[in-house]
C-alpha cells in the first residue's frame, strides 16, 4: 500500500466538490481571489486600528493644559516598554518593518509565515504606532497579509511551490489595501521580493490579489487617493530644472538615512547592558522629546509622532512655512532612524515618504523667495522631493514613480519626477549596493546566499563580502589541547575543513585559524600544548565584510588555502564570521543555474 504524504493528507481535508472539479492552478487562483478579499480588510482593520488609536490619545493629550508635553513625550515610551515585553516574551518577529522577515520566510521556508506572527505583528504595530511611535504601518502591513495568504494555501493543501507563490500574492494585496495602489503594488513585489525577475505566473496571482484588495479598500473608506496632494496641473517650465538638483540631494540624505538607521540599529544590539524589552522604551523615549520639540516650535505640527500622514498633507498642497518643513524634515529623520533601531515596531515607508515630502517642499520655498514663483509650486516641489527620497531609501525606482501618481492621482510632473527619481537612485546604489531591507538582514544574520532567487542587475563578484558569508560559524577554543578540541566538535555535531581560534575569555577575539585535519595529527602525536601555543607563529590570511566577492576569491586562490575569518577593518582581532571557497563557489552555481 502507498504512504500517504502530508501533500495527499491535505488534499483529502477538502470537500469533494473542490477535490473533484479543480486542479492546482484553479485553486491558486480561487485562493487569490480569497486572499485578496481577507488582505484588504485586514489592511483596511490595521489602518483604522491605528489612526482611532492615535488620534483618539492626541487629542485627549492636547485638552490636558500642562500635562500636554509630558503625555506626548510619555507615550511613545509606554508603546516602546509594551511592545518591547511582546516582543522578548512571545513574538520576537513583531520587531521592525516587516518586510525583511517577509523577504526571509519567502526565500528561506518555502513561503511559510505563521499565523501568530500575523496577530501579534497587529497587536505590537497597533499599539507602536497608535501610540506615536514614528513608523508606519505598509511594513507590518506586509507580514500579516503574506501570512494570512499562506495560510490559504496551507489550509488548502496547495504544493510548497504554490504556498511560496502566496506569499507574494498577500505582499502585493497588502501594499494595494495600505496605499490604495494596485499597479504600484505590483511592481515592488516584483522590484523588492524577486529583485526584477518577471514571472508572468506569479504576476496573474498578484494581479487578481491587488485589484480585489483595492476594491475591498475603496468600498470600505471611499473612493480616495492616499494621499491629499494638490491636483493643479502644472505645465512643463524651466523651474522644473529643480529636478537636477533635489534627485542628488535626494539620494545623499537617503544614503545617510540608512548608514545612520543601521549604524544605530547595530549600537543597539551591541548595547548588551540595557535589556532588550527596554531598548524600544527608549527609542520611544527618544521620539517623544524630538516630536514634543517640534511641536512646541513649529506652531503645533505633530508630523514626527506616528505616521504624519496630516502634516505630509500639508507639504504636498504647499501649506507649510519654510521653518515647518526644516523642523518636521530634522524631526522625523532622526526620530524614524531612532525608533527603528531600537526594535520597534513599524515600517520605514510613510516616514520616508513624510521626510522626502518635506525636503522637496523645503526647494520649493526656496525657489519661490528667490525667483519669485508662484506658490503652487511648494507643492509640486514637495511631490517631487517624495518620490526622490523613496528611490533612494527603498530602491524600488519604478515603483517610486507610479506610487505617486496613484496616491496623489497628479500626473503632470512626470518627466522631472522620472528624472529626479533615477539621479537620486543612481547615486544612493553608488554610495551602497545592498538595499536597506537586504541590509536590515545581512545585519541579523540573515544571509543572501541562502536566498537562491537573488541576483541583481549588477555583477554578484562586485557585492560585499558580507552577502555570502557565513556569520554564525563554527569555533574552537585556544586554550584546549587538540583531543579536547576535536571531542567537543563531536559533541556539537560539527565538521568542517577549517575552524577560526578564538579565546575562551572573548569567542569574538581571533587567534588564528586551524584545519580539522592538523587536529586529528596534533590529536594522534598527543600533543598536549594549547592550540594557541601551536599556533604562535602562523600566519593568518585575513579578510573584511566590505571586500568584494571577487577580491576575496583572488586573495584565497593567491594564498593557498580553502578558508579565511572575516574580521572587523577597525579591529583585526574581532571575529565577525567565515568565507570559504566553497562558499564563493555555490553561489556562482546558483546564480548559473537561475540565469539558465
Amino acid at each position: 500500500m502507498k504512504q500517504m504524504t502530508r501533500e495527499d493528507f491535505r488534499w483529502s481535508r477538502l470537500p469533494d466538490w473542490m477535490r473533484g472539479r479543480f486542479d492546482d492552478a484553479q485553486r491558486f487562483l480561487a485562493l487569490c481571489i480569497c486572499a485578496g478579499v481577507l488582505c484588504g480588510l485586514v489592511g483596511v482593520s490595521f489602518h483604522l486600528a491605528i489612526t482611532l488609536l492615535f488620534d483618539g490619545l492626541f487629542g485627549l493629550y492636547q485638552t490636558w493644559g500642562v500635562w500636554t508635553l509630558p503625555a506626548m513625550i510619555l507615550s511613545p515610551a509606554l508603546a516602546g516598554l509594551i511592545v518591547g515585553v511582546l516582543i522578548q516574551n512571545v513574538a520576537p518577529t513583531a520587531s521592525g518593518s516587516g518586510i525583511p522577515q517577509t523577504k526571509a520566510a519567502y526565500h528561506n521556508k518555502f513561503g511559510v509565515v505563521k499565523t501568530s506572527e500575523a496577530f501579534w505583528r497587529f497587536i505590537a504595530g497597533t499599539i507602536s504606532v497608535g501610540f506615536g511611535n514614528s513608523l508606519g504601518r505598509e511594513g507590518p502591513t506586509v507580514q500579516i497579509c503574506s501570512a494570512v495568504s499562506s495560510k490559504l494555501g496551507r489550509i488548502f493543501g496547495l504544493s510548497k511551490r504554490r504556498i511560496q507563490a502566496m506569499v507574494p500574492v498577500g505582499m502585493g494585496a497588502g501594499i494595494s489595501a495600505a496605499f490604495n495602489a494596485p499597479l504600484s503594488a505590483i511592481t515592488f513585489v516584483f522590484e523588492e521580493l524577486f529583485d526584477n525577475n518577471f514571472s508572468s505566473k506569479a504576476l496573474g496571482g498578484i494581479l487578481v490579489a491587488v485589484v480585489v484588495a483595492a476594491v475591498v479598500e475603496r468600498s470600505l473608506l471611499g473612493e480616495h487617493s492616499a494621499l491629499g496632494a494638490t491636483r493643479d496641473v502644472f505645465e512643463t517650465s524651466w523651474w522644473m530644472l529643480v529636478c537636477l538638483v533635489l534627485g542628488p540631494c535626494a539620494g545623499l540624505l537617503g544614503h545617510l538615512f540608512s548608514r545612520l538607521l543601521l549604524s544605530l540599529r547595530a549600537r543597539f544590539k551591541q548595547w548588551t547592558s540595557l535589556p532588550a524589552y527596554l531598548r524600544p522604551a527608549l527609542g520611544g523615549l527618544s521620539v517623544g522629546l524630538i516630536g514634543a520639540t517640534v511641536w512646541q516650535f513649529s506652531g503645533g505640527n505633530h508630523g514626527v509622532f506616528s505616521i504624519g500622514y496630516d502634516d505630509l498633507n500639508s507639504a504636498l498642497n504647499g501649506d507649510l512655512l519654510w521653518q515647518a518643513l526644516l523642523l518636521l524634515l530634522i524631526g522625523k529623520f532622526l526620530a524614524t532612524a531612532v525608533c527603528y533601531a531600537s526594535g520597534a515596531s513599524g515600517g520605514i515607508f510613510a516616514p520616508v515618504l513624510f521626510i522626502g515630502s518635506m525636503l522637496g517642499g523645503l526647494f520649493g520655498v526656496i525657489m519661490i523667495r528667490l525667483f519669485g514663483l508662484d506658490p503652487n509650486i511648494a507643492a509640486a516641489t514637495a511631490l517631487l522631493g517624495t518620490g526622490a527620497f523613496f528611490a533612494a531609501v527603498i530602491r524600488s525606482p519604478l515603483t517610486s514613480i507610479l506610487i505617486i501618481f496613484e496616491m496623489t492621482h497628479n500626473y503632470s510632473l512626470i518627466l522631472p519626477l522620472m528624472i529626479g527619481n533615477l539621479l537620486a537612485y543612481v547615486i544612493a546604489v553608488r554610495l551602497q549596493s545592498i538595499p536597506i531591507y537586504d541590509a536590515l538582514l545581512l545585519q541579523d544574520g540573515i544571509s543572501l546566499k541562502k536566498m537562491p532567487a537573488y541576483r541583481g542587475d549588477r555583477d554578484w563578484r562586485n557585492l560585499p563580502l558580507s552577502t555570502i558569508m557565513t556569520h554564525d560559524c563554527s569555533t574552537v577554543l585556544g586554550e584546549r589541547d587538540a583531543a579536547t578540541c576535536l571531542k567537543q566538535l563531536a559533541d556539537r555535531g560539527k565538521r568542517h575543513h577549517g575552524y577560526p581560534v578564538v579565546a575562551e575569555d572573548n569567542p569574538l577575539t581571533l587567534l588564528g585559524m586551524i584545519t580539522h585535519h592538523e587536529l586529528e595529527e596534533l590529536a594522534e602525536r598527543n600533543d598536549s600544548r594549547h592550540i594557541a601555543d601551536w599556533l604562535d607563529g602562523h600566519e593568518i590570511v585575513k579578510l573584511h565584510p566590505d571586500n568584494s566577492i571577487r577580491d576575496a576569491a583572488n586573495i584565497l586562490v593567491l594564498k593557498d588555502v580553502l578558508q579565511a575569518p572575516v574580521v572587523s577593518r577597525t579591529d583585526t582581532q574581532k571575529l565577525l564570521g567565515i568565507i570559504t571557497l566553497h562558499d564563493i563557489a555555490r553561489q556562482q552555481n546558483t546564480i548559473e543555474e537561475n540565469l539558465g
